[in-house]
């Protein structure tokens, strides 16, 4: 039974490889590609939650093998048309949440889209400043710092891990005020009288650990967004070093550009 298992998908593999291959483009449209086509059309004309057909009945209705079936339904859901939901199969993706770039809090992000945020505190505690982030924080190396990492969701749904570091002399008691407020900034603003005023904030892209993955509730190797924000409060004095990992198929970030004066 191994053997036959292993048989098939030796020719799952070679098939794939000869439908990638080959022909001029002008000559023949790739299954490969026919096939993605006619998915992303599928998105384009149901609404989100519809089941995608099981990979054996588009390889069978595509005369194409199973691999090439998986890697089209991989390709959309890294490009968050398709969503994986472990156990129970692939679906049309909801769209993506459109998040502007500036500087506010993950509540007020949701809100603004009409979606109610929610976090579950996943570890709170010290650790020692390594010397990246005591230039950061501006305190000497070694100094202890809280770090508060939560599991941020949006209607219920898994969005993102983000880790928010802060100097401890600085906030004392910080730790024991987070439970009073559902925002961050909100207990810095009404316990230490602290409002940030700025931020530099860069973007990247990360594959998803086991524990994102799990977490997330997504595929361990998903593209994600790696989102780094150091802030600064109104007189120039850092505030927080964050990072924080959201999903590449549910998010996608707005920005507003204006062209210098010359």
């Amino acid at each position: 039974m191994a053997f036959d298992e292993d048989e098939t998908l030796l020719q799952d593999d070679r098939q794939a490889r000869d439908e990638g291959a080959g022909a001029e483009p002008a000559a023949r449209e790739p299954k490969y590609y026919r096939l993605k086509r006619h998915l992303l059309a599928m998105t384009q004309s149901s609404p989100p939650g519809t089941p995608v057909p099981p990979e054996r009945t588009l390889a069978e209705e595509f005369d194409t093998s199973r691999t090439t079936v998986r890697q089209a339904l991989a390709e959309l859901v890294v490009e968050g048309r398709l969503e994986r939901i472990q156990g129970k199969g692939t679906f049309v993706a909801k769209p993506k949440v459109a998040q502007s770039l500036q500087l506010t809090s993950y509540t007020e992000d949701m809100r603004a889209q009409g979606l109610e945020p929610t976090s579950r505190l996943l570890e709170v505690g010290y650790v020692s400043a390594g010397d990246d982030l005591a230039d950061l924080l501006r305190i000497r190396e070694g100094a202890r710092v809280l770090r508060i990492e939560r599991l941020r969701l949006a209607n219920g749904e898994p969005m993102a891990i983000e880790a928010t570091h802060l100097s401890a002399k600085r906030f004392p008691g910080l730790r024991r005020h987070l439970a009073k407020y559902t925002s961050l900034y909100s207990a810095l603003s009404a316990e230490y009288g602290v409002h940030l005023a700025q931020a530099e904030e860069t973007i990247e892209t990360a594959l998803a650990t086991p524990r994102e993955a799990a977490l997330l509730g997504t595929d361990t190797g998903l593209p994600m967004l790696l989102l780094s924000r150091h802030s600064l409060d109104g007189e120039g004095e850092p505030v927080e070093w964050v990072r924080s990992i959201y999903r590449g198929d549910r998010y996608k970030f707005l920005a507003r550009l204006t062209r210098p004066a010359e």
